[in-house]
C-alpha cells in the first residue's frame, strides 16, 4: 500500500491560504509545501520580522508561491478582528491553516482575560474562524484545518471552569484541554456546516505526533526545562506536517476527518478516530456555546 507524502500534494496554484504560526515549526513546513505547490500563502505571525525572515528563507529556497506576512496576534481578539477586516477585499480563502499553538506554559492571561492556552489555541482561532468564515464558504472546496494534538486523549474539558478561574493550574491539563477543544470545534463545526447544507467548505483537523518544535520549552516548571532532553529525538517538522497537509490537500479527505501519524508519535498520514470524549455532541455543543460568549462572535 502506497504510503502518502509531501509528493502527493497536488498543484495548488490560484489558491489562497492563510497559515497561522507560519513563521517555524509546524507552520513554516505547512507554508513551504502550500507555496511550493504554488499557493499564495498568507503568513499571519504574532512575531512579524519573524516572519519576514521566515519567508525570506523560504524564497531564497526557491518556493516559487506568493508570500505575504501580516502581523497576527491570537491572544488580542483585537488583532484578529483588524487580520481579518484586512482580508475583506479578498476574492477567494480555499485554506484556513488554524496551526499556531503555546504548549505548558506558565499561568497567564490574553489580552482579554482568557487563561492564556485556551485563549491561543482555542478561542482566538475560534474568533478568527467565525471572521473569515463568510469569505471561506464563497469558495467552493475551501478547507478549514485546526491542528490537535495526540495529547488531546490526555485532556478533559471541564465546562464549569473553562479558563482555569477556580481549579489550581496545571500547565499540562491546560494544554491538553485547549488541544481537546481544538477537535470537539471541529466536530461541531462539521455538524454544523453540514447542517447549513451548501457543502462548499470541510472542517477537518489534524496533530503532528511526536514532533522536533520549540513547543513546551518557555515556562519555568521542571518540565520544561526536560523538554530540549527529548527534542531531538522526535521526527522532524518535515514530517510531522503531513497529517495536516493531508488534512489540507488530499481529495479524498472528506469534513469531520482527523489525520496524524500511522503510529501516534510518527509515521506516515493516514485518517484516526478521535478519543470518545472527542466525539461527544453535548460537550462541543456545551463548548461551542461558550466560545461564543467569550469571543462575541457567533459563528454559524
Amino acid at each position: 500500500m502506497k504510503m502518502w507524502s509531501a509528493a502527493d500534494v497536488p498543484d495548488r496554484s490560484g489558491r489562497v491560504a492563510v497559515v497561522t504560526g507560519a513563521n517555524r515549526g509546524l507552520g513554516r513546513e505547512v507554508t513551504r509545501v502550500l507555496a511550493g505547490r504554488g499557493a499564495r500563502v498568507v503568513m499571519a505571525c504574532r512575531d512579524v520580522a519573524g516572519g519576514e525572515a521566515a519567508a525570506a528563507d523560504l524564497r531564497a529556497e526557491g518556493v516559487a508561491g506568493d508570500l505575504e506576512v501580516r502581523p497576527l496576534d491570537l491572544g488580542r481578539l483585537a488583532s484578529v478582528e483588524a487580520f481579518a477586516a484586512g482580508l475583506a477585499g479578498e476574492p477567494r480563502l480555499d485554506l484556513l491553516a488554524n496551526n499556531a499553538g503555546l504548549m505548558a506554559v506558565d499561568r497567564g492571561l490574553t489580552a482579554d482575560g482568557f487563561e492564556t492556552h485556551m485563549g491561543v489555541n482555542h478561542l482566538g482561532h475560534f474568533a478568527l474562524t467565525a471572521r473569515l468564515l463568510p469569505l471561506l464558504r464563497t469558495t467552493a472546496g475551501s478547507r478549514i484545518v485546526t491542528m490537535s494534538s495526540m495529547a488531546a486523549r490526555l485532556g478533559h474539558v471541564d465546562l464549569g471552569d473553562l479558563l482555569w478561574e477556580r481549579r489550581p493550574y496545571d500547565r499540562w491539563q491546560a494544554y491538553f484541554q485547549s488541544k481537546l477543544a481544538n477537535l470537539l470545534f471541529t466536530a461541531e463545526l462539521d455538524r454544523r456546516l453540514r447542517a447549513a447544507g451548501t457543502g462548499t467548505t470541510a472542517a477537518l483537523a489534524a496533530h503532528p505526533g511526536g514532533s522536533r518544535t520549540s513547543l513546551g520549552r518557555n515556562g519555568r516548571s521542571l518540565t520544561n526545562r526536560l523538554v530540549p532532553l527529548y527534542t531531538p529525538f522526535l521526527q522532524p517538522p518535515s514530517y510531522g506536517a503531513l497529517g495536516f497537509l493531508r488534512a489540507a490537500t488530499d481529495p479524498a479527505a472528506q469534513s469531520g476527518g482527523y489525520y496524524g501519524p500511522m503510529f501516534q508519535v510518527w509515521g506516515p498520514p493516514v485518517r484516526e478516530k478521535p478519543s470518545r470524549q472527542a466525539r461527544d455532541p453535548a460537550l462541543a455543543a456545551g463548548l461551542w456555546e461558550q466560545s461564543e460568549q467569550l469571543t462575541g462572535r457567533l459563528c454559524l
